[in-house]
């Protein structure tokens, strides 16, 4: 009685044990959130091949343990963005990847307007403690020399002003590539996705840094 008496306290203690294990192990996992619109979202691909599923596979890989939220919704201008900001940010938000800009250029918005509501989505972010990477986009060339590059400016000057990580340009090496874009020639093709990962985790690593990881 008294051998198995011994044998259950020490299972009961493994068991604890483990829990505890797995419990810190949940606790210690970064939270990274992908706010953004299409580009983000994966529209056109499977969800295992959008930007937050290959990158959450790409950190994992490098034996980070981080789990990438996808708070994206095609179509969003960064007005629309900063309006379900709110909501989109879970509570376990450790960082922030900023990905908009493209549907405010497709529609022509005022630069202007749009680096207002890139301010207001970061200041709200910052408010909460968490870091931000800015992902930076490009205007069509057809909206005119002016327009494109008061457009491109922006990302910059948003990243100086607020102190936060900057990816000049999220399809760097993928745009105007048409092995690695879907056929509306807008959206990275899973492998176009792959490339954007590849090329945007150095930045993201300073994001991990920045969360505490």
């Amino acid at each position: 009685m008294k051998l198995r008496a011994a044998f259950l306290s020490l299972l009961a203690a493994a068991l604890i044990g483990f829990c505890a294990s797995a419990t810190h192990a949940e606790t210690d996992e970064i939270v990274i959130v992908a706010l953004g619109d299409s580009l983000v979202a994966g529209l056109g691909l499977p969800r295992n091949q959008s930007f937050p599923a290959q990158l959450e596979a790409a950190l994992r890989a490098k034996g980070t343990q981080v789990r990438v939220v996808d708070a994206a919704v095609s179509g969003d201008t960064s007005r629309a963005a900063l309006q379900r900001l709110d909501w989109a940010l879970p509570e376990d938000a450790d960082a922030v990847i900023v990905e908009l800009g493209g549907n405010d250029a497709l529609q022509g918005l005022p630069p202007a307007a749009t680096k207002a509501a890139l301010a207001e989505i970061i200041e709200k972010i910052q408010a909460k403690g968490l870091p931000v990477l800015l992902a930076g986009m490009e205007a069509p060339r057809n909206l005119g020399k002016d327009y494109v590059e008061a457009f491109g400016a922006m990302f910059p000057e948003l990243a100086a002003q607020y102190d936060v990580i900057l990816y000049p340009f999220f399809l760097d090496g993928v745009a105007l590539n048409e092995e690695l874009m879907q056929k509306d020639g807008i959206h990275p093709n899973g492998k176009g996705v792959a490339v954007v990962v590849d090329k945007i985790t150095p930045k993201v690593d300073a994001l991990l840094a920045k969360a505490g990881g």
